[in-house]
């Protein structure tokens, strides 16, 4: 070990800045603690390094191990040969191979043991495989605090209240005589000295191959690669990030569709793409035990939370799917939509030009086919869903806590504290300023003072903000955008007969014809700003330097989703509580910019267009995903082997195998996390618009699932197992988007929806005093919805140019409640739109009172954690105090127990 005064850096001093720009090698200066590598040995200036043995390919496709057929392979590393480089280029190369050789001496200087077998098809490859001794495993497993079994589990399992249909059920879980049921047990923290108190039966298998590659990666993310007087650099990530390493990846057990020839393995890809990833088995429950086990416990539980999701959702797909039923069905007894297309009502209805000078006048039964799809959304069954939705929310999220809980316990996470989460390498490397611990007292390494840290910031929400105002800008430029060609639509539609378009002649309106372009414009900016501000995310995050991975995440995690939220529901947002919202009347309309004049809604109301949004999003997002996630990696691979066919009739190495699949990106899982939490923002914010949103979720959510299985275990290298407790950042974004719900819904109803105003008119305006009726009907509401004008009252720079052939009125109606020409209150609001909005608000009011104190009630009464879970934990901690202690007892027996007889006493001067 090198002295504490050392400062150990990742990267050159100024004056390697110039070799390094060659290299593509320069970075900040960064330092290494190394308490962190227990068997860190610092290799002597001129000493002769270690190299890997060299050995040929053994014509074993499916052997994991090293040529020696006992040492397991770990991990491999892939470089380029240099000396196979052209000679005019090998110069260039040479100290990246100084590089890469002091970092796998170092590796062997720390206890691994390296083989290095080149390439059956391009002989400039080479595969460096990596073992760990078992001496080695033990103290990095102590390091990592690894749960390792101590004692069989003799807690006795509740029997589930549904066995009686397990004849029934057991068709729909993985088979049991492929996928066993292992033995349960409890588990506590690794430790190198107490290695009798735990249950070992066999040391080649004591690990898990996860648990092995996840203890290698740890060496190689800290492992020095160049050493210059006291600066030290160090990690896989920037050798493989200069070009030194092509790749480091832990391998797959087998191919994913044929069984292993290795004696006493069990093929367990081959087990996860039958029972699981198979396209076959979309019905069966997935194998999460196995899929922590071979992925490691941040894939398992993002699948568990998946599925889940998935299995909750059809719960909410069954209401809605029956909320739209209902819509449908009842769409032809809607009385104020037969009225709008009566041809003695709504034809007789003649309306105000919707934009100034070009538009003219249009009949109301012109939107008759718009207003009867609107019943279909805009109807009492879609308030009952609203707020079924918002209940539905929270039971999701409290049973998916208790869920969560027992997962924790049975994958030995519950424990998972922050303490025991190792440091950043970059976050390590870069300590050079000194503090005092505020819990421990103690002097500690950070990378930057308060000062800084307030800087780096300050910086990140800055730049963050910014986009999101960029986000706005767009939406500004979309809305001028909806207003010029809305402009141009009604000049042309209202004027042509639109022969051309006769079955499709009743549903394109300039409404529907603006909203639909709108709509896929506002999807193609969305997709653009996502992949510009992708990067610019991981920069912030970067430079800010985080100190764990879960805090790197969870830190990128708001940054995207702020983001993201204010990129795809900006636009619904917009249309759901802006637009048609402060419009004027004809006499003095409202102008945005000083120019455009606002766009109306429907006379039917927003909503329908809220509805147009929402598909053409989730919609365009679903299948542009879909496309990244399975056209995209399978298209590389066919390139990547179409490349390299010249070697295809040669025998393949395992290694060799999966260096040809994809790489799995630095971010994981954040993607797939950020889409979902995204599609449940669809599912819950914006659901009284559009009751299909749980249906279309569902759907595509049992696809998602096979999907992405398919992609991790047949596209992609292994991916690197990590520890995790829960979703993460995710949790408290999923409550936060369930709490804004609730008003959203609300609002939707009260201000987008016409649900309020026909409520009013029918008790209070379809009878007197107001109303003529002598009781409560929906008959003439249309008609109370739309106020008088007097054409003679337009200025000049709003009246149309031409007037169609049969108006010869001298009056339009348009949508709001204002008082007629001639009344002494004349255009101003009449007493109904008070009601209205007194109605409105009070409606706000109560539902979000009562679905919020619904809420609470059910998150007090639903316990997070289950008692079972809950006794299991206080016997495992019971079990390890006692295995300690007991371990504390034989130790001072033994310290304390006379030498034998024989020996000699020492003697003391």
């Amino acid at each position: 070990m090198s002295d504490d005064n050392d400062i150990l850096e990742m990267d050159e001093t100024v004056d390697f800045m110039e070799e390094e720009a060659e290299l593509g090698m320069i970075d900040e200066d960064m330092v290494y603690p190394q308490e962190f590598l227990p068997t860190y040995e610092t290799i002597k200036e001129g000493s002769m390094m270690a190299k890997p043995e060299q050995a040929e390919f053994n014509n074993k496709p499916d052997s994991l191990f090293f040529n020696d057929g006992v040492r397991r392979i770990d991990f491999v590393l892939v470089y380029e040969d240099e000396d196979k480089k052209d000679f005019e280029k090998r110069h260039t190369f040479q100290r990246k191979k100084r590089r890469r050789e002091y970092f796998e001496a170092s590796l062997m200087k720390m206890g691994m043991e390296l083989e290095a077998t080149r390439s059956v098809i391009d002989e400039k490859l080479l595969f460096v495989k990596v073992h760990m001794p078992w001496d080695v495993l033990c103290t990095y497993a102590e390091v990592l605090h690894i749960k390792m079994p101590i004692e069989p589990n003799d807690l006795a399992s509740r029997l589930s209240p549904w066995r009686f249909l397990s004849c029934i059920t057991k068709h729909f879980y993985p088979s049991e005589d492929k996928i066993g049921t292992e033995v349960d047990y409890f588990t506590a923290p690794f430790e190198k000295d107490r290695i009798e108190s735990f249950h070992v039966k066999n040391k080649d298998n004591f690990f898990t191959p996860s648990m092995r590659s996840r203890m290698a990666y740890y060496i190689l993310s800290r492992a020095p690669y160049e050493v210059r007087g006291n600066i030290k650099k160090f990690g896989i990530t920037k050798l493989l990030d200069s070009g030194i390493y092509k790749a480091a990846y832990p391998l797959h057990d087998c191919r994913f569709n044929v069984r292993s020839e290795e004696q006493g393995y069990p093929s367990e890809r081959l087990l996860l793409y039958e029972e699981w990833a198979h396209p076959k088995s979309f019905y069966k429950m997935q194998p999460l035990d196995l899929i922590r086990k071979y992925y490691g416990e941040k894939i398992g539980i993002y699948f568990a939370w998946l599925g889940f999701y998935t299995v909750m959702l059809a719960l909410a797909a069954v209401v809605g799917l029956g909320c739209f039923i209902y819509g449908y069905k009842t769409q032809a007894t809607s009385t104020w939509s037969k009225e709008v297309c009566d041809p003695e009502i709504g034809g007789a209805i003649e309306m105000c030009p919707q934009c100034d000078r070009e538009c003219t006048y249009w009949r109301l039964n012109s939107t008759c086919e718009a207003s009867k799809k609107l019943c279909i959304f805009d109807n009492f069954g879609t308030l009952v869903f609203a707020v079924f939705m918002s209940v539905w929310v929270t039971l999701f999220l409290e049973f998916w806590k208790r869920y969560q809980a027992e997962l924790e316990y049975e994958w030995d996470t519950v424990e998972f504290l922050e303490q025991e989460e190792q440091l950043r390498p970059e976050y390590e490397a870069k300590c050079v300023h000194e503090r005092i611990n505020p819990i421990t007292r103690t002097k500690e390494m950070v990378p930057y003072t308060a000062c800084g840290r307030c800087i780096r910031l300050s910086l990140g929400i800055g730049t963050v903000l910014f986009w999101i105002l960029l986000i706005l800008a767009s939406v500004v430029a979309i809305i001028v955008y909806r207003l010029a060609v809305f402009f141009a639509f009604s000049a042309k539609l209202r004027a042509q007969d639109l022969k051309e378009l006769e079955p499709l002649k009743e549903y394109v309106t300039p409404q529907m014809a603006t909203s639909v372009t709108a709509s896929i414009i506002s999807f193609v900016v969305i997709m653009i700003l996502n992949i510009l501000y992708e990067r610019v995310a991981i920069l912030i995050t970067d430079f800010e330097l985080p100190r764990t991975k879960t805090e790197y995440e969870n830190s990128l995690t708001l940054k995207m989703f702020l983001f993201q939220f204010v990129n795809y529901y900006s636009s619904c947002f917009y249309i759901a509580f802006a637009k048609g919202k402060a419009v004027g009347y004809p006499k003095e309309p409202v102008y945005l910019l000083g120019k455009f004049r606002n766009e109306e809604c429907d006379p039917g109301g927003c909503l329908i267009e809220l509805t147009t949004q929402l598909t053409v999003i989730m919609g365009g997002k679903a299948i542009w995903n879909n496309i990244q996630e399975v056209l995209l990696p399978w298209v590389k691979n066919i390139i990547f082997r179409y490349c390299t066919r010249a070697g295809s009739e040669k025998v393949i190495p395992r290694w060799e195998q999966d260096y040809q699949l994809q790489p799995i990106g630095k971010l994981g899982l954040f993607y797939e996390y950020l889409e979902m939490v995204i599609q449940f923002g669809f599912v819950t914010l914006f659901v009284a618009s559009f009751p299909l949103a749980p249906v279309l979720a569902l759907v595509n959510n049992l696809f998602e699932i096979r999907v992405d299985a398919w992609k991790i275990t047949t596209q992609h290298r292994r991916m690197v197992p990590e520890k995790a407790q829960d979703i993460g950042a995710w949790q408290p974004i999923l409550q936060g988007v369930a709490i804004l719900a609730v008003a959203t819904n609300a609002m939707i109803i009260a201000f987008t929806s016409d649900m309020i105003p026909r409520l009013v008119y029918y008790w209070s305006f379809s009878v007197d005093p107001y109303g003529d009726h002598s009781q409560h009907t929906m008959s003439g509401y249309i008609n109370s919805t739309l106020s008088i004008f007097n054409i003679e009252d337009f200025s000049n720079n709003s009246r149309p140019l031409s007037t169609p052939y049969w108006f010869n009125s001298t009056t339009c109606r348009y949508r709001d409640f204002r008082n007629p020409p001639g009344h002494p209150r004349e255009y101003q609001y009449s007493i109904q739109y008070w009601h209205v909005i007194a109605a409105k608000l009070a409606f706000i009011i109560v539902v979000e009172h009562i679905v919020y104190l619904t809420k609470f009630v059910l998150s007090y009464v639903i316990p997070d954690v289950p008692e079972a879970v809950k006794e299991q934990i206080k016997r495992e901690k019971y079990l390890t105090q006692v295995i300690i202690h007991e371990a504390n007892l034989k130790l001072v027996t033994k310290q304390l127990k006379p030498p034998p007889a024989d020996e000699e006493s020492p003697e003391y001067p």
